[in-house]
């Protein structure tokens, strides 16, 4: 196990609070938007998850490690998070099956996090305050010199990210002599999403963020996936196009996530930056179409346009927040296009929402049409 010593480090948010605590992770600096995630498991799927790339997580539960890393338990090739924020870091862990320590993992992949901060008193400011850039460092003392390098991150608002995620080659998931296939537009795709669309018999090939829908259709897929990914879905116009070259051919489309935002965009209804977002497993949706509730895990900063939606003469609402009435997912109408907001692949979080990928394949087999 490597070594480690609890040596002084600070978080600083843009509105000039400090809070001290202990390095975790890599000795260094690092910078992002600060926000937070309210589930109490599923903290390495939430560290891999690309849509959080370009952010300094804080986690409310208040034992971090204590599980140990899984090599499988990972949604992207490697940590997506900017930083961590934790209360106890626990590098000794009680898994047999785990792999590794959280500080090696973290070393390894060179992360800089920082523990022994009051989570609950950090997340109350942050609720209230809204989402804000921070930097932690465990090298640097001078506040000063921190505010200077804290000053120069740009917002998350106005920042295309996916590009910087996204696979730079095509690939392909699953077995070729499956039964249906899928193109997928990867803007920052979890494993989970791709390991749902195997166990219903869909092959699938993975395309980088702003490939073409004339180079999608050469796959002669069944149906097309907008996927999740971090950033700001109204300056994504190569993402957009893309839709609307789909929707245009009438093709089956399901969006996930950003994917849900860019649907939204293509047929002319605004996004925003959320006050804090929605991050957790236990967020609970109303679809209002089979009316019934679902318990959901959600990851996004951005949101669409409550007041656009219900103007749109394109669009109906299916899913709605049961928190804060937020646009949860919608269909286009005369159209095989649909997308949700939060996660139904759900890695980590509850399985209610799975049903979604079974509606995609019966969207795509003509079964289900509005």
């Amino acid at each position: 196990m490597t070594n480690y010593t609890k040596l002084p480090a600070i978080l600083l948010l843009a509105d000039g609070t400090v809070f001290y605590g202990k390095a975790a992770g890599k000795i260094g600096t690092t910078t992002g938007e600060i926000c937070f995630n309210t589930g109490m498991t599923g903290y390495q799927e939430i560290f891999t998850d690309p849509s959080y790339f370009g952010q300094i997580m804080v986690t409310t539960n208040s034992h971090i490690g204590n599980y140990g890393i899984h090599k499988d338990e990972i949604e992207s090739g490697s940590i997506k998070i900017a930083g961590l924020v934790c209360k106890n870091y626990n590098i000794i862990y009680s898994r047999k099956q785990a792999t590794e320590s959280i500080q090696d993992y973290f070393q390894n992949d060179n992360l800089v996090a920082i523990s022994d901060i009051d989570t609950r008193a950090l997340v109350r400011h942050i609720r209230d305050k809204g989402a804000m850039n921070a930097i932690i460092s465990s090298e640097i003392t001078d506040l000063e010199e921190l505010k200077q390098k804290l000053a120069e991150v740009p917002s998350m608002e106005g920042l295309e990210l996916s590009s910087k995620v996204s696979t730079t080659e095509p690939y392909f998931y699953g077995n070729p002599e499956a039964s249906l296939k899928v193109a997928a537009l990867d803007l920052g795709i979890k494993k989970n999403i791709l390991r749902n669309f195997e166990s219903r018999d869909i092959y699938v090939q993975v395309f980088p963020a702003k490939t073409t829908f004339a180079e999608m259709e050469k796959f002669n897929p069944d149906g097309y996936f907008i996927s999740n990914g971090p950033g700001d879905p109204s300056v994504m116009p190569y993402a957009v196009e893309t839709i609307n070259a789909i929707l245009a051919a009438d093709k089956p489309l399901f969006g996930i996530c950003l994917g849900h935002q860019l649907l939204a965009e293509a047929n002319g209804i605004g996004t925003m930056k959320m006050f804090n977002g929605h991050r957790g497993l236990n967020h609970p949706v109303k679809n209002i179409i089979k009316n019934h509730c679902e318990v959901t895990s959600q990851n996004h900063g951005f949101g669409v346009v409550p007041e656009e939606v219900m103007k749109s003469d394109k669009v109906e609402v299916t899913h709605v927040n049961l928190n804060d009435k937020s646009i949860e997912g919608i269909r286009v109408k005369g159209k095989k296009a649909f997308s949700v907001q939060y996660h139904p692949e759900s890695s980590p979080g509850p399985h209610d929402s799975r049903y979604l990928f079974d509606d995609f394949v019966s969207v795509i087999k003509g079964e289900l049409t509005w």
